[in-house]
């Protein structure tokens, strides 16, 4: 049965937190999705990544980053600027409205995780924490 695999259980946990933290998003009257949200925010605290490196952050192959990015261009969201001692590089920056939604959509996402945590201790969520880190590292290929 389904329920009874793990990984079937953790997607299906996932797709739930995402559609509802996107729905609060949307109640909210703010433009943004979840995706957006979170190239934004790398964006924002590491403005000197490539796109792939940003599509390893979030999780996203290069298409659906690029794709992401130029909507968040076109929306004056993020902009492109030259690097000076490379003409055929630009850096992202996030521009002032694209701050003004990362500031909007803060509080919503504080809400959303508290939320889905509620009735998790402090121990229940650093354990479960330390369980997908070891997760992750055992799928991790090693040199």
């Amino acid at each position: 049965m389904l329920s009874n695999i793990l990984f079937y259980s953790l997607d299906k946990a996932i797709k739930q937190y995402r559609r509802f933290a996107q729905a609060n998003i949307d109640r909210a009257g703010i433009a943004i999705t979840i995706d957006q949200w979170l190239v934004l925010r790398v964006i924002l605290e590491n403005d000197d990544l490539t796109q792939t490196e940003i599509g390893d952050r979030v999780f996203k192959d290069q298409a659906s980053v690029a794709r992401i990015i130029r909507l968040l261009t076109e929306r004056s969201l993020l902009v492109a600027e030259a690097l000076p001692h490379d003409g055929r590089r630009t850096q992202l920056r996030v521009t002032a409205e694209g701050q003004r939604i990362l500031d909007a959509v803060h509080p919503i996402v504080l809400s959303n995780r508290q939320i889905a945590l509620r009735g998790l201790s402090e121990e229940d969520t650093a354990q479960l924490q330390q369980l997908l880190e070891r997760i992750y590292l055992n799928c991790t290929p090693q040199p």
